[in-house]
């Protein structure tokens, strides 16, 4: 009976790493010191719980904005805090990362440009999009940590494609 479950356990773990290793989960993050670029995103600001139901809402508002093609561009978002060290209580600005500010805004949406030239540590992932914000972040603490840099909580995050993340967090000057 023991090996009965023994194999059974061992059969589980195997597919369980399987599809781990699939979505990219041993795939390591690329991070640099790098110069941010100007960004222009269109969305909408988010102040609450990270389980609030509108967070869960702006995010459906950007997937339904980019199918309908009411905006060009890829989901990015501004976090101006980090909800693990404020009690779960999140500032945000969920939104498009578009190329072009002059573009007509869906309703409900406004603009916020973010300034380039800062000197940022930049991460990019390829996994899974449930995998890739811990990912990211990770890479860049771990990165400012070794090198010791001190981070602003500032933090942009975009999503150019499937399956790929990218987040730049400013150096504190």
């Amino acid at each position: 009976m023991n090996k009965k479950v023994f194999y059974i356990v061992a059969g589980i773990a195997t597919v369980v790493l399987v599809f781990y290793t699939y979505l990219g989960g041993f795939t390591a993050a690329d991070t640099s010191l790098a110069t941010s670029q100007t960004m222009y995103v269109a969305g909408q600001s988010f102040e609450g719980a990270v389980e609030d139901k509108a967070l869960g809402q702006a995010f459906q508002r950007v997937s339904q904005v980019l199918q309908e093609k009411k905006l060009e561009g890829h989901p990015g978002n501004i976090y101006y805090n980090d909800p693990d060290r404020s009690g779960d209580s999140l500032r945000a600005f969920i939104g498009i990362i578009i190329p072009d500010s002059t573009v007509k805004l869906p309703e409900g949406y406004t603009l916020r440009t973010v300034p380039g030239g800062r000197k940022v540590v930049r991460a990019e992932a390829t996994a899974n999009i449930a995998l890739l914000p811990k990912k990211l972040y990770g890479a860049v603490f771990d990165y400012a940590k070794e090198e010791k840099l001190k981070l602003e909580e500032f933090y942009v995050e975009w999503f150019p494609e499937d399956d790929k993340g990218v987040l730049e967090v400013p150096v504190k000057e």
